[in-house]
């Protein structure tokens, strides 16, 4: 495991990468305190912070990638310190400068986002093919609406139903909308908390060429993750846009008294908000609004929701890392959504789809509790 010094090589590595938050940290340890992974095993984020301001940081360490930048460590900093940021550069020194070892699966999802702008490794051509048979037109410059579905939507074969869901949603509404599909790349989102910066740049700077020589103004997303990344960190570069996620979209079609259900879903729903819809973007209310105007329907909360809701363990590019079983914050969720009597657990982010899946499947819970998006749930009310 390689350790860099002296002091000032280590530090300005970190600094120089984006870690400037770093100066702030006054080790009082409630970055550790509130860390969800002490949950399942031990993690230090106050011994990480500390080393990196020693120059001591070991960046050889599996500790450089296992935080999911779920945020609840800044929410709780007393010195509003942006814990992730520091991480994002520890994990940017590593993958930039050689130093260190990026995790195989993360290494292979980065070389499919640089090389055909997903991480599945998926052809670019079939990037809308989720499309093919529900009459969705391609965005042209005029068409109101650009629905953008995210990776995982797109080419995973059980997410698609979120794409497909929302699509046929917008459709029986006559909503003008239209997708890019292949010129379309991935957000850059996750890969730019992984480190990758000069990846996501590339991503972005295409992403926003493209929205602009079409003439997009408002993006309609279902991924927090694209939601995230259009809304705060694509302005930064010039990408100035309209950005609303779905649950958003949907609750003023509500409100305006355009979107009406006409039939029951007789079951018991938690809902899960995602890290980067609650905590990174404050929005909770409107994906409970959502739920509760389909008849029928009992929403039920977890025990720890809103703020404080438990991380589904796919941010910050864990989505593509294997995580061990023991250690899997959305087997903890599937456990106390069964332990509220709960048929469904709704979600609103694709990573959270694809970790709840997998939790359900993996601990044989299928025939006793359902994962669905809360644009599937609103299709079959309509």
């Amino acid at each position: 495991m390689e350790v860099l010094s002296p002091y000032k090589e280590v530090t300005d590595v970190i600094l120089e990468a984006g870690g400037e938050p770093l100066k702030l940290c006054y080790q009082c340890g409630l970055c550790t305190g509130i860390c969800p992974w002490n949950t399942v095993r031990s993690f230090m984020v106050r011994r990480i912070m500390h080393e990196a301001q020693l120059g001591a940081t070991n960046f050889g360490s599996e500790d450089v990638w296992i935080c999911v930048t779920c945020r609840a460590c800044v929410q709780r900093c007393p010195r509003g310190v942006e814990i992730i940021d520091v991480m994002r550069a520890i994990r940017r020194a590593v993958a930039s400068l050689g130093i260190g070892v990026v995790p195989d699966a993360l290494r292979i999802s980065a070389k499919n986002i640089a090389g055909v702008g997903n991480p599945l490794g998926e052809e670019p051509e079939k990037r809308d093919d989720w499309a093919k048979d529900l009459g969705v037109k391609k965005f042209t410059r005029g068409t109101e609406i650009l629905y953008f579905p995210c990776c995982i939507p797109s080419y995973d074969p059980d997410v698609k139903t979120v794409s497909r869901s929302t699509a046929t949603i917008l459709n029986k509404l006559g909503i003008d909308f239209g997708i890019i599909g292949t010129e379309a790349k991935c957000c850059g989102e996750a890969i730019r908390k992984a480190g990758h910066e000069e990846i996501f740049q590339s991503l972005a700077k295409s992403n926003i060429n493209t929205f602009g020589s079409n003439g997009v103004k408002t993006i309609v997303v279902s991924s927090p993750h694209c939601y995230h990344a259009f809304k705060n960190e694509y302005p930064e570069l010039g990408g100035k846009f309209q950005v609303l996620h779905i649950t958003q979209y949907l609750v003023s079609l509500i409100d305006q008294g355009k979107l009406r259900f006409s039939k029951e879903i007789k079951k018991k729903v938690i809902y899960s908000d995602p890290c980067y819809l609650g905590r990174h973007n404050s929005i909770y209310d409107e994906p409970r609004k959502l739920l509760q105007s389909i008849p029928g329907l009992e929403l039920v909360e977890f025990p720890d929701s809103r703020e404080e809701a438990l991380c589904c363990g796919g941010g910050g590019g864990r989505i593509w890392m294997d995580t061990k079983k023991g250690e899997r914050f959305s087997d903890i969720r599937v456990e106390q959504a069964l332990e509220k009597g709960a048929n469904i657990i709704a979600v609103a982010c694709p990573y959270c789809f694809l970790n709840y899946r997998d939790s359900v499947l993996s601990m044989d819970k299928a025939e006793t509790i359902q994962v669905k998006d809360v644009s599937e749930l609103v299709a079959e009310a309509m």
